[in-house]
């Protein structure tokens, strides 16, 4: 084999080892929350890719989830996310208690939101009307917190 071969077959390999190290492209979500009624408490965030447990994704170990004060301009930020489909539930906490308060035991009592603003009628919206595509670089959601009560 000549010399120049040789290198550009060098060169190859040393490319192709190069893609096999580059990590995944990763991208950040920044949630904007609005209409928040009080600056009681908490907003929790839980973002998913999984259809079959949402909204209730604390029971997914790979979901990216956070809790931040409810006082003044709520931002949100998931850094490291891989590209894919997800779908993002927010409830107002307003007692802090780590759950959603019920009035007789059905309306919810603290507020909620979903990406796409995804519409709440008789129960909890369906991940297909809260999902949105993530890739490489930030994606920027606003949610509306909604009240029943």
């Amino acid at each position: 084999m000549k010399a120049s071969a040789l290198v550009l077959a060098g060169l190859g390999a040393s490319f192709g080892a190069a893609l096999a190290a580059a990590p995944a492209q990763t991208g950040e979500v920044v949630i904007t929350v609005t209409d928040i009624r009080s600056a009681k408490g908490v907003v929790r965030a839980c973002m998913t890719t999984r259809a079959d447990i949402f909204p209730k994704c604390i029971k997914d170990p790979a979901a990216h989830r956070t809790v931040v004060p409810a006082n003044g301009k709520v931002e949100i930020r998931f850094t490291g996310v891989k590209p894919g489909q997800y779908a993002i539930a927010l409830l107002h906490d307003e007692n802090n208690n780590g759950k959603a308060d019920r009035a007789m035991g059905m309306m919810p009592k603290e507020g909620y939101g979903f990406s796409r603003d995804a519409p709440v009628r008789m129960a909890p919206p369906k991940f297909t009307d809260a999902v949105f595509a993530l890739g490489a670089g930030t994606s920027r959601v606003t949610i509306k917190m909604r009240y029943f009560l």
